[in-house]
Parts: C-alpha cells; sequence; structure tokens
C-alpha cells in the first residue's frame, strides 16, 4: 500500500486522522506515525496515549493496534466534572441566557449540561425534561414547575437515563410524545465530516430525539470538541439553531456552520 505523506495538522485534527489511519492499518509503530504525519515521536505517543485512554485504539510496546473490542469512548464521569470548567461555566451562563420564563426545556446527560443550572436561578416557572440523574438535584428550586426524569436503563458510570423521549400514558394507556422549547444537547463532537457525534450510540438516539421534540435547538461544545468525529453521530449541524461554546471556531468550520445555518455565539472570558 502506498501513502501519501500529508501536511501537519492541527492537534484535535492530527489526532482524529491518527485514529483513522490506526484503524484502517490495524497495527503501527511510532516511528511510522511519526513520518507520516510528520511530527515528533513524542508527539505521536502522547496522541496514542490519549487515544488509549479514549478506548479508540490499544497502545503496545513499541506503537498501537486497532481495538478489537468494545470502546469505553468516554472519560469517566468524576473526571469529566474537573475537565475545562472555567470553559463550562461561561458556556452555561451563555446557554442559560436564551432561556425564558415559563418555557419547557430538554437537557441530555453530560457535565456541560450541569453548567447551566446555576443560571436558571433567576428564571420562573420552567418545566424540566431530562435523562440526567443529576440535574433534580442541581437545579434552583425556586425556577422550577415541573421537573419530569426520562425513563430507561440506567447508565451508572455516565448519570444517565437511556430511553424513548416520551412518557407513558398515565392511565397505562398510549405512551404521550413531548415537545419542548428549548432543547439543550451537549455532545462530544462537532465536525463537516460527521456533523454532532457523542461516545455512546444510545445516547446519540435520544439526543437525537430531544432535538426533535424541541422548537430550538442549542448545542453545547467546547473547542476541544471542534473538527472532532466521536464514535456515533447525533444529527447533520443543520439539526441544531445555536452552536454555544467558549472559543472561535476554525474558519473551516465556521463555513460550513455557517452553511448550515447555525448561529456560534462564544461565551465572553478568558480562556482558561
Amino acid at each position: 500500500m502506498v501513502l501519501t505523506k500529508r501536511p501537519p495538522r492541527l492537534p484535535a485534527g492530527r489526532k482524529n486522522d491518527l485514529a483513522a489511519y490506526v484503524l484502517r492499518i490495524g497495527e503501527v509503530t511510532v516511528a511510522e506515525l511519526a513520518e507520516e504525519f510528520r511530527v515528533s515521536v513524542d508527539t505521536v505517543r502522547r496522541d496514542l496515549d490519549k487515544l488509549a485512554v479514549e478506548g479508540v485504539l490499544k497502545r503496545t510496546h513499541g506503537g498501537a493496534v486497532r481495538n478489537t473490542t468494545p470502546s469505553r469512548a468516554e472519560t469517566p464521569f468524576p473526571d469529566r466534572m474537573q475537565l475545562y470548567g472555567a470553559s463550562k461555566r461561561r458556556i452555561g451562563e451563555l446557554a442559560a441566557s436564551l432561556v425564558e420564563d415559563g418555557q419547557t426545556i430538554m437537557l441530555n446527560g453530560g457535565t456541560t449540561p450541569l453548567a447551566v443550572l446555576p443560571h436558571l436561578a433567576t428564571r420562573q416557572n420552567l418545566t424540566i425534561v431530562t435523562n440526567n440523574l443529576l440535574v433534580p438535584g442541581e437545579l434552583p428550586p425556586q425556577c422550577v414547575r415541573d421537573v419530569y426524569l426520562l425513563g430507561g436503563n440506567v447508565r451508572v458510570g455516565a448519570q444517565v437515563t437511556v430511553g424513548p423521549v416520551e412518557f407513558p400514558g398515565t392511565d397505562g394507556s398510549r405512551s404521550h410524545r413531548i415537545r419542548a422549547d428549548v432543547a439543550i444537547i451537549s455532545v462530544a463532537g462537532v465536525a463537516a465530516e460527521l456533523g454532532y457525534s457523542t461516545s455512546n450510540l444510545h445516547d446519540a438516539r435520544m439526543m437525537f430525539e430531544m432535538m426533535q421534540s424541541s422548537r430550538l435547538v442549542v448545542v453545547l461544545a467546547d473547542s476541544s470538541k471542534f473538527d472532532r468525529n466521536a464514535f456515533a453521530q447525533v444529527a447533520e449541524l443543520s439539526a441544531a439553531d445555536v452552536l454555544v461554546t467558549d472559543a472561535p471556531v476554525s474558519e473551516r468550520l465556521s463555513e460550513v456552520l455557517a452553511n448550515a445555518q447555525v448561529s456560534v455565539e462564544v461565551a465572553k472570558g478568558t480562556r482558561v
């Protein structure tokens, strides 16, 4: 197989390309990757270590091999609570500014939606629908009219339920579909290729249904998610109305988002 050497890329893009390369080839060495991606062996080792932690591949003594077991694909929840904390707080504040009194708000799992909750304290009469097990205990009580927790299987590590975005009839009759004013959805990746993506297939389906059930769709993603294709597609970029983030997107991604008619809102403040 003849492979053309490629120009160096920014870290996020390089890591995605490196993962795709390992998946395609099956088994590679650090030296081979350093030559292919025109970076140092130390850089390759760091990228491989991160990808191994994410469950994308398996590290070997001198390189990496394709992961043939189901991927963990997500950082443990307590660790995610600590990552990009300042950025998430700013994203949460900006996202909360899009919520009005009396609205029905859909929130998915993850740590970034939790950062929205403190900034809802000045709102009133909100109805909250979520699969995030931590949301009910974190909501400012003065802002809430009703809270509904979506049912299904519990993913203990992620602190979410996974199931249909609907509720059973109160008298045992047919299920009730629901409609929200705003869906606030945190994703693991935002990229031209896969659109919005996440690490779990069942989560992806639920997040898509939340988007489809809402009038306004607000996607939350810090800049580490840019140009990243996670395991499972949630939806095309055009499925969202607003992307709330902590830093300007790249020129290429900005153009793709504009063509998809997505408004990019950048939270102000010093990025940490």
